[in-house]
This record gives C-alpha cells, structure tokens and sequence, in this order.
C-alpha cells in the first residue's frame, strides 16, 4: 500500500490524498461503508459503485469468522471473489465486537476467550489467530487485535487496558510479518491507538503506534459514549502525533458534522453503521438537513427525497412514496433509504476533497456543519 498526500488546507488540518492497493486506489477523505457481514445491509454491490460511488467497504473479521467460517471464505478465493467486490476492502479485528460482547467473554493475556452471540458456543481470539483470520478473509486493509474500553472508563483500567492493547500490537506485527497473503496480492495492517479520553494514554499510545512505522495507523476506543469535544480533543493530539506521510483511520465516526471536523483534524479515513441503520429507522440524511420520513408531514410531499442529490434515485423517488414503504415495513423502503444515506456521506467526503484543493475548506466545513444538521 502506498499513500501521497495530494494537498494541504492552509486554515485547518484536512488534507486530499490518495491510498492505493492492488484492488485500486481510494481518494482521501473516505467514508467507508459498513459490511459487517462481508455485505452493506440491504445495498447491492453494483449501486454501492454506481449510485453511491463507494471506494472501499468493510466487513467484520468477528462475524465473518462466526458465518460464514473463513473456510468458506478461503474456499472461495477470499472475500472478494466471495462477495464480487472487486475494489479495496478494511476488515475491522473484532475487537469492538468482543468489547461490545462484556457479559460473554474473558480477557486473558493470551487472548480474548468469548461465546458467540450466535449459538452460545465458545471460542478464542489471540492476537495471531485474528491476524491469521483476516490473511485469510484477504482484505486488503487489516486492523490489529485490541481492546477498546468502555466510556466512562477508570484511569487504572484503561491504563492496563492500553498496556494490554500494546503487547497484542506487537504481537499482531510479528505474526503479520512471518505470514503472506494466501491469495498473491499485497495486505496491510493497521495498529490502533487508544488509551480512553485521557491525555498522556493517549499520547502514549500514538507515539508507540508512529514508531512502529507501519503503512497506516488507525484511532479506535472513540464514539463510544463520550460527549464530541473529547472526541475531538484526542482525534487532534493524536493526529499530530501520527506521521504525516501515512493515512489515518478515526474508527466508527459518525455523523456528517463528526466526520466533517474529524477531516479538519487531520483524519483522512471513516468509517460507520449510521448512515445504514438509521436509514432503516427512517431518518434520512441529505444536503438541506435531517429528515424523519416517518413523520405525518411528509405524507403528501411529493417532492424528490433529496432534489440536489448527485444520487438519480433520490431525485427520482418523492417523499411521499418512501414514508409509505417504511411505514408498511417494504423492502425497498430500506433499500432506498440506505442509498440516500450512503451517497450524502461519499458526497460528502467529495466535496470535502475538493475543497481542501480549492483551499476553501475551512470556510465551507462551518457552513456544512449547521446545514447538514438541521432537523427539517
């Protein structure tokens, strides 16, 4: 993998620039969307590149592990040629999942011993074994095997927690280093910053992350639960911290404001389940603000979803029409929401870019910020 930096704002810390990996190059700031299960839920693969324009997706080493097994994965020539997406995939560790997982795992020095949220079996993760899952899940990006504490966290906890994170780290480095791509094509791995919202943790954690000298570095343990200015606090210690020549990850983030200020921070990759899940919830993101289309109003607005979409479905389908699918529970309801969320985040992370080239960024961002987040 290879990353160069296309251009800087001068008023703020975004940065363009580009990532690219035997399945294509990924132009910086990204939204990722989620694949937990090697799939967006309810997109197809041919309108995430046609209708949303995504560059590279997800999918979740613990639960593809679980279903549908890396044997079949493998059997398959791994995830890409399983799923028919051609262009760059990340898999996340697994390692938010076993956080999220507190009342049914162990957490050992070895590993993680933990049962599966499926069908109650048992089963380990150590920081080899995930590195040797996700060789074989074969994506392109693969993150390294940690622990993310909760909010609130105990400062003694999550100092322990971080030394915990940092011995896997070295671990996973080791293992990713006398192991190869079973598929011929080149994988990087990504260690993980954490350290809670405290300070020194966290500039702790970044200093030993950048001298490791791996060809990314990811911000995990944020998002979850903290008020955004911490949020914002350690993304910004860290990122001037993390080498500059090298992309930067902030994992699970967020809303378009969120992803907005994390870009003006310095971050250059995101990823999140909102756009999705709320998406079939019925909250809509577009370009004037946020939309409940569950709500009596919409109900005779035969007005385009989201008139200056760069989406053709979302100027084609009315308001109207998509409150009556979510309302009566259709597929396409979901379908058409998720799409229109989707292609608002890799909007845009676009637009973001072609700001920051622009030099106008900063100025912009403020704008966005309010518009995008009015409740309509």
């Amino acid at each position: 993998m290879k990353f160069k930096l296309i251009a800087e704002d001068k008023e703020s810390k975004a940065r363009a620039g580009e990532v690219v990996t035997d399945h294509g190059t990924i132009k910086t700031p990204i939204f990722m969307p989620v694949g937990t299960l090697g799939a967006v839920k309810a997109v197809h693969m041919q309108e995430l590149k046609t209708q949303i324009h995504a560059q590279i997706i997800l999918g979740n080493t613990y639960h593809l592990y679980l279903r549908p097994g890396t044997g079949v994965i493998e059997g398959a020539g791994g995830l890409h040629k399983f799923n028919g997406w051609d262009r760059p995939i990340l898999t996340d560790s697994g390692g938010f999942q076993v956080h999220s997982l507190a009342d049914i795992r162990k957490i050992k020095e070895e590993g993680v011993e933990f049962r599966s949220h499926i069908d109650g079996s048992k089963h380990f993760f150590s920081p080899e074994g995930v590195m040797d899952i996700q060789r074989k899940i074969g994506a392109d990006i693969i993150m390294a095997f940690d622990e993310c504490t909760p909010y609130p966290c105990e400062y003694n906890y999550a100092q322990k927690s971080l030394a915990l994170t940092h011995r896997w780290l070295e671990r996973c480095v080791t293992r990713f280093n006398e192991t190869e791509c079973p598929y011929g094509y080149s994988q990087t791995l990504f260690p993980i910053v954490q350290g809670s919202v405290y300070r020194d943790l966290r500039k702790q954690s970044a200093e030993f992350v950048a001298e490791l000298g791996m060809e990314g570095n990811a911000i995990g343990g944020l998002s979850v639960g903290e008020p955004d200015a911490e949020m914002y606090e350690m993304t910004e210690m860290v990122c001037d911290i993390l080498p500059k020549d090298k992309p930067r990850y902030l994992m699970g983030v967020g809303t378009p404001a969120n992803i907005l200020e994390g870009i003006s921070l310095g971050v250059d990759m995101f990823d999140c389940v909102m756009p999705t899940r709320n998406a079939r919830n019925g909250m809509l993101f577009t370009q004037s603000g946020i939309i409940n289309i569950k709500n009596e109003k919409w109900k005779n607005d035969f007005s385009p979803i989201d008139p200056d979409s760069d989406c053709e479905l979302m100027r084609t389908h009315t308001k109207a029409f998509l409150r009556h699918l979510i309302h009566t529970g259709e597929m396409l309801g979901a379908q058409i929401s998720s799409i229109n969320n989707l292609s608002l985040y890799l909007w845009l992370v676009t637009q973001a870019r072609k700001k920051i080239e622009e030099g106008t960024f900063n100025a912009w961002k403020k704008e966005m910020v309010v518009k995008l987040m009015t409740r309509l």
